[in-house]
């Protein structure tokens, strides 16, 4: 198993370390929550970059590292829907069009293609994790605050910032997974001439 590889499963090991600390009162617990999940995006970066500098680019990576990151946003995100600090129906948004990919990408897997993330997907990822981080911020900045000490206007301020993230997440989400199904489309049509 190469390095970058191994990278991949990294993340989705420390994902569930995120979600657990997540559940741990104070803000210790919230800012090592925010630093593992920073370390673990990291971690997306670097396979990528190690796999192509050192030509470590193999069938196994190509379909774990969008795995890997399907769990580290998925993980966080309900995460976060258990805490109440997102809606439950965008993140169903976001679940549903991951699997529904995930499932493309095994389906062309059983006849030996291997999909590689494209653009729009990667696009798609960034905004995710930049929601995260947003929800990060705003959950650090409201347990650093003694209760009541944050003015209401402020609140809702972060609040609305939150939720305007998670629209323009789930608007590329459904355009990229669209897109995705569309450009291999030829995949159902081999399917149902089967």
């Amino acid at each position: 198993m190469t390095l970058p590889t191994k990278l991949s499963f990294l993340r989705i090991v420390l994902t569930f370390f995120v979600m657990a600390l997540l559940f741990v009162d104070g803000l210790p617990a919230k800012i090592a929550a925010l630093v593992v999940f920073l370390i673990a995006g990291l971690t997306d970066w670097l396979d990528g970059f190690l796999a192509r500098r050192f030509n470590q680019i193999s069938s196994l990576g190509i379909l774990l590292d969008p795995i890997a990151d399907k769990v580290l946003v998925l993980g966080t995100f309900l995460a976060f829907v258990q805490l109440r600090l997102i809606p439950a129906w965008m993140v169903l948004l976001i679940a549903l069009r991951e699997f529904l990919i995930t499932g493309v990408r095994l389906l062309a897997l059983n006849r030996h293609i291997v999909l590689p993330a494209v653009k729009e997907g990667k696009h798609k990822t960034i905004s995710q994790m930049l929601t995260i981080l947003v929800v990060f911020l705003t959950l650090i900045v409201q347990e650093m605050a003694a209760p009541g000490s944050i003015p209401h206007g402020i609140v809702e301020l972060m609040h609305a910032g939150v939720l305007v993230c998670l629209w323009v997440t789930v608007v590329l989400t459904i355009f990229s997974g669209a897109s995705f199904l569309w450009n291999n489309r030829n995949l159902f049509a081999d399917a149902s001439g089967r």
